[in-house]
Parts: C-alpha cells; structure tokens; sequence
C-alpha cells in the first residue's frame, strides 16, 4: 500500500478577493528563462490569466524565445549586450558595494552547485546589469521572477540596485537540482512573496527557514476542462500513454520493465511514450533489449492538440518518476490533473508531489517504480473491474475541478500581486 496524498496544504489554497474594477492596473514585469517555450504551457497559462485580468504586462525572456505572445510583446535579451558590462560592473563596484559586495562575497566563499547554474545566475545578474536604467525610467509596480534561477536573480538584484518590489516562483529544479540554486535562500527572503504550485515545493522552502506566510502554494490550473469521455467497454488491450520529457527523473527505465512485466503477464497492450529528450537513445536501446519494438512506441514531442487527442486514446497514464542522481525531481507535472481531467486513469510512483493528487485506489494508483509486480496487478484491474475504474475517474475528475481550476488560481495569484503592490 502507498502512502496517503498529503492534502494538508491545500488550505493554502484561499481565494482572494476580486480586485475593485476602479483600482489601477497592475505594471508587471515578468522575467522568464526561456518565453515562450512549448514543454511549459503551465507558464503561458499563468501569462494568459493575468492578460485577461488586465494586467500591464511587460515580458522579458532572458535567453530563448521571444517574438509575439498572443499580443503581447516577448524581449528576448541579445547576448550582445552582456559586453556593456565591461563598463557596467566596474561602475556598479564603485557606487553600489552595498549590492557588489555581496555578489562578490558569494563568489569567492561558496561554489555553486553545477556550473550550468552558475552560468544560469550569472546571465540574471547580467540581465540586471543591463536593464536597470530601463526600469529605472519606466520602473514597474512589481517584478515577478518566474523561475528561482536567472529570473529571480536578475529580479533579486534589480530590487537591491533600485528597490523595486519584487515575488519569485520557484520550482521543484530551483529547490532540488544539486541541492538548490546557489542563490536561492539571499533571493527569497527579499521577494514579497513566493510562489510554489506544490505543498511539497512549500514544505521544504519553509524547511529551508523561510516565512510561511510569504510561501504561497498557488497550483496551476486548465483554463478549459476537456470532456469527461466514456470509459472504454472493451479494454482486455490496455492503452497506455506516457507524457513526459526523456530525462533521468521521469524513470523510464523502470517504466519499460514494468511494460516488460505485463507482456510476460500475457495481457495484451500498446504503449506510447511522448516527449523528447537527453535520454532517449538510451530508451530506445533498453526498449530493444526488453524486446519490446513492437508494443511501445517512441512518439517524440507533440504539441497540445497532439497531446489532448492521446488522452483521450488512452486508457491509462504511466508517471514512473524518480529522484535523479543531481537531485532533481518532479513536482505534479501538469499532464497527470490534465489526464485525470480527460477521464484517463493515473498511475505514479510514490516521489515528488504527485501523491498530492493521485491517492491510492482512490483518485488513482500509488505503485513503487521497482515493483512492476504491483503496475501489473493495478494494469488488470483497471482492465477487469468497471466498477473500481469508473470511480477512479469521477474521484480524479473532481479533484481536478476543485483543485486545478486556472480562473480560481489566477485569481488567488493576482490576489498576492495585488497584495505585494499595496506593500509599503
């Protein structure tokens, strides 16, 4: 038996009242790593809701992406422009070693945990660098930082140079990766407050020693709920979908040995793993050795159409996750409330947070990735006992419809903008 959903906190998770239609607009600016960039729809979501809430919205993209967004106008920052820095830091050294001084002081006293994020906050505070008289002369009402990496460094030292407000979102990678960013804690205890869409992501920023109060579990949300289909009637060939990217932490390992374990049960099924990634050459080699050409297929990425017309092919999802070898895990990746939205029965592995909704043989199944044992068991239930499969579904369909709403979490994250603005 897997351990319960922790559903402590989602009383977190209050709304906040709607903003009075008299009351200015908001001057956001949004700093992203990349915007906009497909595998984070979660984030052109959040974009979205708060355009339609009338946000002044000004977007900076601090190393891909770019262009138009539905209207609204991308900057993507030139790599060019980190050479005014040959003249910028020495400046900034002079007057500012009120800000200088303890970037220097990081430098030399710690490492950073990889260098892929060391180069990650060196571009934020370039970015800083290179913008703040920009800001300085059209300074925003607040800045948000949608990752706790470059953005929320670039925000961070924004906010020393000029003292602008700043909140930050930071995700299972900035909490995990080779034990967190290397600035992590000095930026989050700055920001207004901090978004996290998971109770585990909270938990352990407050473990980390910041206030509860700023820590703010915000969970993403479906702008539209997809429709409920019918559970298939004949299901004695299971079909079996797994959305993820091709990377260590998804377990996909384990995921095709437990495909093995079911061809070897003699039940009949056609798996299809979507996504693309670092990994995928070691899939397809494991694939074949397990000799299974023939029964999963490697899709690559698909967009969201692409994406929802699995969904509703499948009768089950596969979310093998692991704790990777660097640290980093999931949080609840959006395509697990996504298919429970869709009707499309869940299972997971007991890491990260997807236990926050998938409760075993209650919204779901809960199986340790190294007992395919236990996936083949759950697998022939679902294919044999409409009862049990039905209730799954409706349970996961209203959890999703509680908890996964865009238009109410949009409106408790414009909430906390409003909030942190009104701040003195």
């Amino acid at each position: 038996m897997a351990p319960p959903s922790d559903s402590a906190s989602e009383a977190e998770l209050v709304p906040v009242a709607e903003a009075d239609p008299q009351d200015p607009p908001i001057k956001l600016t949004y700093l992203f790593t990349t915007f906009p960039k497909s595998t984070e729809t979660f984030l052109q979501r959040e974009v979205l809701a708060m355009q339609a809430r009338g946000l002044e919205l000004r977007v900076y993209s601090l190393f891909g992406g770019g262009g138009d967004f539905h209207g609204i106008p991308v900057r993507k920052f030139s790599m060019w422009r980190l050479l005014e820095l040959f003249w910028i830091i020495p400046h900034v050294a002079i007057t500012r070693w009120d800000v200088f001084g303890i970037l220097w002081h990081g430098l030399w006293t710690r490492r950073a945990p990889s260098w892929l994020n060391f180069w990650e906050n060196m571009l934020g505070a370039g970015f800083a660098g290179v913008f703040q008289h920009e800001l300085r002369n059209d300074p925003p009402d607040l800045i948000h930082a949608a990752w706790g990496g470059a953005p929320a460094t670039a925000a961070w030292i924004l906010h020393r140079l000029d003292g602008h407000r700043f909140s930050a979102a930071a995700h299972a990678y900035d909490i995990y990766e080779h034990g967190g960013d290397w600035w992590l804690d000095e930026k989050l205890t700055e920001a207004r407050f901090i978004h996290t869409s998971t109770g585990m992501g909270r938990d352990s920023l407050i473990a980390r020693g910041h206030d509860a109060a700023k820590v703010r579990l915000i969970r993403r949300g479906l702008e539209t709920f997809p429709e409920f289909k019918r559970l298939r009637a004949d299901r004695s060939a299971l079909r079996l979908v797994c959305i993820a990217r091709l990377v260590a932490k998804k377990g996909l390992d384990h995921q095709l040995r437990i495909y093995a374990a079911l061809r070897d049960a003699g039940v009949p099924f056609a798996a299809r793993i979507i996504g693309e990634g670092p990994e995928r050459a070691r899939v397809e080699r494991l694939r074949a050795e397990l000799g299974l050409d023939d029964q999963v297929t490697l899709t690559g990425h698909l967009g969201q159409p692409e994406v929802w017309a699995q969904l509703a092919w499948a009768d089950c999802l596969l979310h093998t996750g692991v704790v990777a070898p660097s640290g980093d895990r999931d949080g609840l990746p959006n395509v697990i409330p996504e298919a429970m939205a869709a009707g499309v029965v869940v299972l997971t592995s007991p890491h990260a947070a997807t236990t926050e909704a998938i409760t075993h043989e209650e919204t779901g199944f809960v199986c340790r990735e190294t007992e395919p044992e236990a996936w083949v068991t759950a697998f022939q239930r679902v294919r044999e006992d409409d009862v049990l499969t039905e209730r799954l579904r409706e349970n996961a369909r209203a959890w999703t419809e509680a908890n996964f709403d865009a238009h109410t979490n949009a409106a408790v994250l414009h909430g906390c903008f409003r909030e942190a603005v009104s701040q003195p």
